[in-house]
């Protein structure tokens, strides 16, 4: 527990409740119940109006009250919302401007574990610790501004932004300025009802003491009229408790049909292993679990009356406790009639007996005869689960004991396996549904009183910083430009199917999501990439509405898919914002690592964005096909980049600043407001040297250059950031990387350029080394002026002979033909040489899909781009379409550039 939770704890038992006053939204009531009643009452009257409301969750209004404590928090639309915000920005402190505010990307080094008690309390699917989110809140925001997390999940976000008050909290983080430590007000939402309640719960202030005190209590009450269903002897002849039981299937022998039990044939607990191959016990016949058959029996339902067919699950171990000792023992007669006796038993308290939902995940169970809630646990513990429920729901901490209540019944049900090898009591497989044919039961009492020492530690609130809904992000009524900075986790493809995972955990809080609009990747209900790509554009733009100009979203992102990574970025982008930074985690070293390229996504991503200032859209407007539209958004995205990355010595390259991507990013952002394309590649090289100062490669303002050159010349070492080569584009910059190093020969080159384009995609037809060479860079054969670049790298490796660097001839004496990287007004003119070049090959491809209607097969993917880009420039949009038809689908998908130019020309078509 924190100083300030003791604190908190001390003052509250030291006061009575009922005398308190309250004052919420400018009322004051006489204590927090009548607080409580009154806005209660008050979302009663609101209920019919707000389901109107996309995502409105699916349960009977007197469950979704109950759930609910407003306003701080609804288990459906919060309509009190707007009304924290306008509060908010009214405390909002006077010495800071609006107009003062300005951020560079967050680029940081972040690795924060998941040891946290708040991180371990509850078994949600997915969290961001919230320590790694504190270090963005801090980066992005002041004390007191308005933090918005559409994607809520649990509320990490919302807990963050308290915690940023925490000056423990803070300088553990290495935070000490008093300017930066301070609570920040947060808004969360999540289409969940079971996610909203834990983030409430998370950020909601309790009497962490008497919460221990009843929780103990009303487990141990239970526990004393139940404590027999979970004894068993230690030597026939004391008793002991049961920690956990283990159930096995049973299958049948293909050869002699008789019976066999998985523990006992193919599981050597002792040694932890599970053999792949096994032999039958009654004929000795060499099986493997694949393919086998189960045994079947029925069963009499125990919600129904009606007999059901289920797979046979059998205990085959007891794992308990005697005399503080652990021991393992086979069930013996004891044991088998006590099951006998509690299935004969009838169950007084409610419990769900829902049928699983309709999805890809939620009816896997469905084949062994597990079709409902109540059969995904065994008798013994649905029971004990149906009591304790009962009781935490009439305590006066009945909303921090339900969240004690959920976060275990995933691990007490039919989904916690046994794993042999591993001694943790809880092995629920992540994510999923799954039901192994091994089945660890475990004991509820021992497994809610371990977890109430953990949850008086991850309450951390002192006081309410976050405002609650159950909603969709889609539908959001949050104000215009009321948002100071947004940090979000949103559902990534088809990677987690949330509301049907969500589902056991709903059931028993009678609250349950609406996912008719669920933004996931789902075959059962038929919502594919196009349909998940056009809802996170949805909500990207509710995003884009609500933030302030000129402020930051971060998204993190998780999702092996470069298809769906690409419908991500597009979504932003096509929203608005202006991606500023793509940085991977890496997990072995901890940190945060520049992507170069948006097919590279086997690691977790964090994405910067901001959107662009009042300011930058006026000018782009007023000079509208005009070459000064490209400038006036480059230079504000200059300003938005950080000057100086480096470490132990180091500089390292800030992709972002590298003319090429300036100028990718300043072509999305005009393709994606429907503007002309203002400026060609070769132009744009041209001109971003004349009017922009440029160090090592990288393009910067001319106030930011100073600040660079004095860290520059602190460091020794310069790095490029590493490549995946994967495509043209990435190829010629693994070849600019290695010339920038020094100036080398084809020959020097050809070994490790064979060895990089081992990965080259089938469908790329990458040019020859010579042509990439010939087309990007130049080659010094000993005549005329040195280049500079060869000049210097004479003179640091050739420093005992005097004037080399002038003796043409015996530069060539020692094998200076070599092919470097051409200063910027050079590298113009090769790109316009390149790009003409591409355009003849990319019409090439017009003229063979005129002709036949078949894919094509194989192709220069940089002659798609820069025909693509030349059509949307000239209007030219079926061009776009015609050709874009006949890639490959996952062509279109996974690579960015394509899939901005081919949607929204279908979108110029009205396709």
């Amino acid at each position: 527990m924190t100083d300030k939770n003791k604190q908190l704890t001390m003052i509250n038992e030291n006061k009575d409740e009922d005398e308190q006053p309250v004052t919420v939204l400018g009322m004051t009531f006489k204590n927090d119940q009548e607080r409580r009643e009154y806005f209660t009452e008050e979302l009663r009257k609101k209920l019919p109006e707000l389901k109107e409301i996309e995502g409105f969750p699916m349960g009977e209004d007197e469950d979704i009250l109950a759930l609910s404590d407003p306003p701080y928090y609804t288990a459906c639309p919060n309509p009190w919302i707007s009304d924290f915000i306008e509060q908010w920005e009214d405390e909002k402190s006077n010495t800071v401007r609006e107009e003062s505010y300005h951020r560079e990307t967050f680029v940081a080094d972040v690795s924060e574990g998941k040891s946290d008690s708040v991180y371990k309390a509850h078994s949600y699917h997915t969290k961001v610790p919230h320590k790694a989110i504190m270090r963005y809140l801090f980066h992005y925001t002041r004390p007191g501004e308005i933090v918005y997390d559409g994607f809520a999940g649990t509320g990490m976000t919302g807990v963050a932004g308290a915690m940023c008050g925490d000056r423990n909290s803070s300088e553990d983080l290495g935070y000490i300025d008093n300017n930066e430590i301070g609570g920040r007000k947060v808004v969360l939402g999540d289409l969940s009802p079971i996610a909203s309640y834990i983030a409430y719960n998370y950020n909601t202030p309790i009497e962490t003491a008497s919460f221990e005190e009843e929780a103990y209590n009303i487990i141990s009450e239970v526990e004393n009229e139940f404590t027999w269903m979970y004894e068993t002897y230690h030597n026939n002849n004391e008793k002991a408790k049961i920690n956990y039981t283990v159930w096995s299937d049973v299958f049948i022998c293909p050869n002699c049909t008789s019976e066999i039990v998985f523990f006992e044939a193919a599981v050597d607990y002792k040694n932890g292993k599970v053999y792949k191959e096994f032999c039958c016990h009654s004929c000795q016949a060499k099986l493997k679990k694949k393919g086998l058959e189960r045994s079947w029996e029925t069963k009499v339902d125990i919600n129904t009356n009606k007999t059901i067919e289920q797979i046979k699950q059998v205990p085959v171990l007891i794992n308990y406790t005697y005399n503080k000792k652990k021991h393992n023992k086979k069930p013996d007669k004891f044991d088998l009639n006590n099951l006998m006796k509690i299935d004969k038993m009838n169950i007084y308290y409610w419990y769900p007996n829902d049928r699983m939902p309709l999805g890809d995940e939620s009816r896997r169970n469905d084949r062994t005869g597990h079709t409902h809630v109540h059969h995904l646990y065994t008798k013994r513990n649905l029971m004990i689960l149906s009591m304790l429920r009962e009781k935490f729901l009439n305590s006066k901490h009945r909303n921090a004991l339900m969240l004690l209540f959920t976060s275990h019944l995933i691990n007490l049900s039919k989904l916690n396996r046994y794993r042999p090898s591993v001694s943790f009591p809880y092995n629920p497989l992540s994510g999923t549904l799954y039901m192994g044919s091994q089945i660890s039961e475990a004991n509820p009492f021992i497994a809610y009183k371990n977890k109430v020492k953990r949850f008086v530690s991850a309450f951390y609130m002192n006081e309410v910083n976050a405002v609650i809904e159950t909603s969709s992000l889609t539908d959001t009524n949050i104000k215009d430009n009321s948002i100071d900075y947004i940090f979000t986790d949103p559902p990534f493809g088809a990677n987690i199917m949330y509301s049907e995972l969500s589902f056991m955990w709903e059931s028993w809080i009678k609250v349950i999501t609406n996912n008719q609009n669920e933004a996931v990747i789902n075959k059962t209900h038929n919502r594919l990439l196009p349909d998940y790509q056009e809802l996170m554009q949805d909500c990207f733009e509710q995003y884009y509405r609500v933030l302030k100009p000129g402020r930051w979203i971060t998204v993190e992102f998780s999702n092996s898919k470069a298809s769906v990574w690409n419908a991500i970025q597009e979504s932003l982008q096509r929203a608005g914002f202006v991606i500023a930074n793509v940085s991977a985690l890496d997990k072995k070293m901890g940190s945060f690592k520049a992507v170069t390229t948006t097919i590279a996504v086997k690691q977790d991503l964090v994405i910067s964005a901001y959107k662009p200032s009042k300011k930058m859209i006026q000018e782009i407007e007023s000079n509208d096909r005009s070459s000064e539209t490209a400038w006036a958004f480059i230079k504000q995205h200059l300003e938005n980049l950080p000057v100086f990355m480096g470490d132990k010595g180091e500089a390292h390259q800030i992709v972002e600043r590298t003319p090429r991507v300036l100028f990718d990013r300043m072509v999305a952002y005009h393709v994606q407001n429907g503007l002309v394309v203002p400026i060609s590649s070769g132009d744009f090289q041209a001109e971003v040297t004349q009017r922009f100062p440029i160090r090592d490669g990288m393009v910067f303002l001319e106030n930011q250059v100073a600040e660079y050159d004095k860290k520059r010349i602190l460091v020794k070492d310069f790095t490029q950031t590493t490549l995946f080569v994967s495509d043209e584009n990435s190829a010629i910059e693994w070849i600019r990387q290695q010339l920038m190093k020094k100036p080398q020969t084809r020959q020097d080159l050809h070994p490790n350029f064979m060895k990089e384009i081992q990965h080259i995609h089938k469908h790329e037809l990458l040019p020859e080394l010579d042509q990439l060479l010939e087309q990007n860079f130049l080659e010094y054969v000993g005549d005329g002026p040195v280049p500079d670049q060869i000049a210097s790298y004479l003179k640091k490796n050739y420093k005992s002979v005097r004037g080399l660097e002038n003796d043409h001839s015996d530069m060539k004496n020692l094998g200076m033909n070599r092919w470097y990287v051409p200063n910027p007004n050079k590298q113009a003119d090769l790109e316009k040489l390149r790009e003409r070049s591409l355009l003849r090959e990319f019409e090439s491809y017009v003229e063979e899909v005129s002709k036949s209607r078949k894919k094509l097969k194989q192709f220069r993917t940089e002659a798609i781009r820069a025909g693509f880009k030349k059509a949307w420039s000239d209007k030219e949009y079926q061009k776009i379409v015609d050709v874009g038809e006949r890639l490959p689908e996952k062509v279109i998908q996974e690579d960015d550039k394509l899939l901005m130019y081919f949607d929204n020309a279908q979108i110029r078509l009205g396709m």
